[in-house]
């Protein structure tokens, strides 16, 4: 089974500010629908929060610590490990071969040794936010692919999707 985690970051590592994308750029959000489509998809409360709802087509698996938190429509785990054996089984059932982790920040730091796969949309811009993507060694990950694109309506800066493989080790 493939753990996958795809995000959006600045080229300082913002990915969010007051629990927000810090920025509408609707070709990122028909991006992730398409990578995520499918298969189960983990989060924490606070992204689930942001959303306000689960996202359709997929299976919602939210982590929290707060083992009185629920919310119609998800899956609540209480740890990421117990999130990927759920995830894991259900893309089984679903005939899915991998399981994307959507964020937040603290969700990402605890799986970015974990995971397998990136999907990055790097937002060519710096950004002020209170939510950041880790830094990673970058020499650990082969890129796969990347499209590049520059800004124009209504994606106001220049962004790339890049696709990057943990190098074996």
């Amino acid at each position: 089974m493939k753990k996958s985690l795809i995000v959006a970051l600045s080229q300082n590592h913002v990915i969010g500010r007051n629990n927000k994308l810090p920025w509408y750029l609707p070709n990122d959000l028909k991006y992730f629908k398409e990578v995520t489509m499918g298969k189960p998809i983990v989060m924490g409360r606070k992204t689930f929060e942001s959303i306000g709802k689960p996202l359709p087509g997929r299976v919602n698996i939210v982590v929290t610590r707060n083992t009185d938190w629920s919310a119609e429509g998800v899956k609540v785990v209480h740890s990421l490990e117990e999130a990927f054996q759920l995830a894991e089984s259900i893309a089984e059932i679903d005939g899915q071969n991998e399981l994307m982790i959507i964020g937040g920040d603290q969700i990402y730091k605890a799986s970015l040794d974990l995971v397998d796969r990136m999907y990055l949309t790097e937002v060519h811009r710096h950004v002020e936010g209170d939510a950041y993507f880790p830094e990673f060694d970058r020499s650990q990950w082969s890129e796969l692919g990347r499209e590049d694109y520059k800004a124009e309506e209504p994606n106001p800066y220049d962004y790339s999707f890049v696709v990057y493989d943990r190098k074996p080790a």
